[in-house]
Order: structure tokens, then C-alpha cells, then sequence
């Protein structure tokens, strides 16, 4: 797996300038946690990154194929059971066993075979990261992923996806200094194009 590389990355809505001449590198077995301030340009950032927006100058080398997202919404099947809505990402390549293993570690126990409609929304949530962690991903994204979950199920989800490191990059998009400490890695703060000539401030610190 190769480096994924942002090089004078700019994304435009209309006249909107989000992204202005933007350069990051990710290294494969990372953690990068993403903080800046509301409509900074992080979730767009995420999205160039993932390929669902074209950049409208610079380049992007060493994106993966496999890319898992998750989302600010859950964006899962309601009607399904948790185990079928990770079934939709990963088709058969995974027993029944690994997948409740995954909820379960993420306390869903006794949840896996209901209907998502009926689980909470802490519930819905991290059945939304399982269902990323079990696509095993090169890339994964967590756009504010662990935002309204109680304390210590946001630390069970962390210590899963840490432990989900090896072999991928994680870039997770987070407004609590508190996660970004707990996740380690590269901290990545991002200022945004605050007025026309200025390029976007991504500041990145070692923790």
C-alpha cells in the first residue's frame, strides 16, 4: 500500500473556495485525527479524499480501492438486522462468527439479529463503524464517528479501532481535543482559506 498524497488540493462550490492549494501525506499503519473549526473544509476534505468530489485543481496519488466512510448519518437499512447490513458491504467473504464478534466488541451483544429501526442511536452508530471495520478497508474515514456516544462505549469503539490499525490508513475528523489525544498518531489542523489570497493552514503535529 502506498503513501496517499494531497498536492495543492482545491475544491470550489460556485464561488465558494472550501479547499485552497492543499498539501497532506498519509502513511499506511496510521492514525490522523482532523480538527479545525465549523465550515473549515473538513467533511469536504474527506469526501475529496474518498473520491465522491472532484478537486478542482491539484492531485491526489495513492488512493486505495477499498475505502470505507463513515458518515455524520448512519446511513443504514432500517428494516435490516445489524449482521445484514454489514452483509450488503462484504457479501459472504466474512463468517456470521467475525461479524458478531466485531458488534459484540463494540458492546451490541443481543442486538445483532434485530432490526436496526429498533436499536438507539448510540446503537445505530456504532453498528455503522462495525459495518466499515468489517469491509477491512485500506482507508477508513470517520467523519466525527464517535460523536453521541457515552464515554464509555466511545472508548470501546476507540480501542476497536486502534486495534483495527495495522495494515491501513485512519483518518478520523473529530471537534473533541479529547478523542484526538486518546486516537494518538498525527493531529491535522485545518484553518481553511479564511480570506481569497490566503491557501488553507493544515498544520500537522506528532502526538
Amino acid at each position: 500500500m502506498k503513501d496517499l498524497v494531497l498536492e495543492g488540493v482545491t475544491k470550489r462550490f460556485g464561488d465558494k473556495t472550501v479547499l485552497r492549494d492543499l498539501s497532506l501525506r498519509f502513511s499506511p499503519d496510521s492514525i490522523n485525527c482532523v480538527m479545525g473549526p465549523s465550515g473549515c473544509g473538513k467533511t469536504t476534505l474527506m469526501r475529496v479524499i474518498a473520491g465522491l468530489e472532484k478537486p478542482d485543481g491539484g492531485e491526489i496519488t495513492g488512493q486505495p480501492d477499498k475505502i470505507a466512510f463513515v458518515f455524520q448519518e448512519d446511513r443504514l437499512c432500517e428494516d435490516f438486522s445489524a449482521v445484514a447490513n454489514i452483509r450488503l458491504v462484504t457479501g459472504k467473504s466474512l463468517p456470521d462468527e467475525e461479524i458478531e464478534e466485531c458488534l459484540f466488541s463494540l458492546g451490541l451483544e443481543g442486538s445483532a439479529r434485530r432490526p436496526v429501526r429498533e436499536l438507539s442511536g448510540g446503537m445505530k452508530r456504532r453498528v455503522a463503524i462495525a459495518r466499515a471495520l468489517c469491509f477491512r478497508p485500506e482507508l477508513l474515514i470517520l467523519d466525527e464517528a464517535f460523536k453521541g456516544l457515552d464515554e464509555e462505549r466511545k472508548q470501546m469503539t476507540m480501542d476497536r479501532v486502534l486495534k483495527e490499525k495495522k495494515g491501513r490508513i485512519i483518518i478520523c475528523v473529530t471537534h473533541d481535543p479529547t478523542e484526538a489525544e486518546y486516537m494518538g498518531g498525527k493531529l491535522i489542523r485545518l484553518d481553511g482559506p479564511e480570506q481569497p489570497e490566503r491557501s488553507n493552514a493544515a498544520e500537522r503535529i506528532d502526538t
